[in-house]
């Protein structure tokens, strides 16, 4: 083989170059993520959907899904209250009430009066 003539190759640099053509961090670029995870972390811990919701709920202004809503209709109602009533007063979509009922249903929450009216099962 022949001999290669030139300058030779200092290690810093042979480092360098498989660092960056393996796209292996330095830890400049470690210490960047970890302050750009702690701005992050910060900004989740203060905009937490978790406090908002426990806030709502020592307020009780009102029940936190449309299951609840629903459920607290018929609650409320002492003979059983229609599906077309509980549509007028939560505004839901037919889908969305067929769906909830279902599952009160199938939980036994909730039980069967007739054709399209429930009551709660106490």
């Amino acid at each position: 083989m022949a001999k290669r003539k030139g300058k030779p190759v200092s290690f810093d640099a042979m480092v360098k170059f498989f660092m960056h053509h393996y796209d292996i961090p330095t830890k400049r670029d470690i210490d960047g993520l970890k302050d750009r995870l702690d701005r992050l972390e910060k900004l989740i811990k203060a905009m937490s959907p978790r406090a908002r919701r426990s806030a709502a709920k020592n307020n009780d202004a009102s029940p936190a899904s449309a299951t609840e809503t629903v459920l607290g209709l018929i609650k409320r109602s002492k003979n059983g209250i229609g599906i077309a009533e509980v549509r007028e007063q939560t505004g839901y979509d037919d889908k969305k009430l067929r769906n909830i009922i279902f599952r009160l249903n199938k939980i036994e929450k909730i039980m069967r009066v007739s054709r399209g009216s429930y009551k709660a099962v106490e």
